[in-house]
């Protein structure tokens, strides 16, 4: 259960990289960030879906987002997650204040992902694209002294995702909403999903003040024929599925360099940590 909890987060860090996404850059404009993830839980979403207990066990990494236009119609997209640290915390008694289990962390590089974006069509209100991602297994999944402190799944998956994004006004403020639904394929016996996500947002203080709040989902297909275990004794994610709800908060500090904190937690789920992530970082807008 340990090894299958922390691939879920893996898998959640895979979609902050997919919502971190604007809108599509103009040629030789991009949007580039250096942030750090944290999570740290003592109770799990069970197979069922039910809340059950765990040892506090955490995952942090320090990563590089990008974003840059290739033309006015292709977009790459890059996350980088150069080092991911997984941990769980010494086990001590109540009672007594002794120490039952010891702790232990395992660090090393984690899952990049590599994309490309492409725009459909663009009207004065309403734009569409699609975009593919490459899960690449660049992280590690056996890590620690039991193989349960992963950085990585293993697997290399594609995401097929179609995007549509509007502009509109509320009470004479002006908001954006984006929203997307895809396709992912994963390989190893995992099972496929499918995805989706909302989210809304505005500005203000002459757009030096960015808010926004976003609702992502995974809902598996459960095709694959992984075990929850297999002949080694590993503990592999596989059926994952969770809702999520989370928000952000941006401020530019000039035109070009900004900061950034956010907030992200599974209201439901299977297979998934039952407590929030957080996120911050700084950016550099290229024009």
């Amino acid at each position: 259960m340990k090894k299958t909890i922390l691939l879920s987060i893996l898998l959640v860090l895979s979609c902050s990289f997919l919502s971190h996404a604007q809108w599509l850059e103009k040629k030789g404009d991009g949007y580039f960030k250096l942030s750090a993830w944290f999570l740290e839980a003592d109770q799990h979403y069970t197979n069922s879906g039910k809340i059950d207990p765990n040892a506090t066990r955490g995952i942090f990494n320090l990563n590089l987002y990008g974003k840059y236009g290739l033309s006015d119609n292709w977009d790459i997209i890059a996350y980088i997650p150069f080092y991911v640290k997984s941990y769980q915390n010494h086990q001590v008694s109540e009672i007594t204040n002794e120490t039952l289990l010891e702790g232990e962390e395992f660090n090393s590089f984690g899952d990049m992902n590599l994309g490309i974006e492409y725009r459909l069509f663009k009207t004065s209100k309403f734009a569409f694209s699609t975009s593919l991602t490459l899960g690449i297994p660049s992280g590690n999944n056996s890590g620690g002294s039991d193989g349960s402190y992963q950085t990585g799944d293993g697997e290399f998956n594609q995401i097929l995702r179609f995007n549509a994004g509007t502009s509109f006004s509320l009470f004479k403020h002006s908001l954006y909403a984006k929203s997307h639904i895809g396709f992912n394929n994963k390989t190893k016996n995992f099972s496929d999903e499918v995805r989706a996500g909302i989210e809304v947002g505005t500005s203000f203080l002459e757009s030096k003040l960015l808010l926004l709040f976003r609702s992502n989902m995974v809902k598996s297909l459960r095709n694959g024929s992984l075990d929850a275990s297999n002949s080694n004794g590993s503990i592999f994610a596989n059926n994952v599925e969770f809702i999520s709800i989370g928000g952000e908060i941006s401020w530019k500090l000039t035109k070009k360099i900004g900061v950034s904190f956010g907030y992200n937690s599974a209201i439901s789920g299977k297979v998934i940590y039952a407590a929030p992530s957080y996120n911050g970082g700084i950016f550099y807008l290229l024009k």
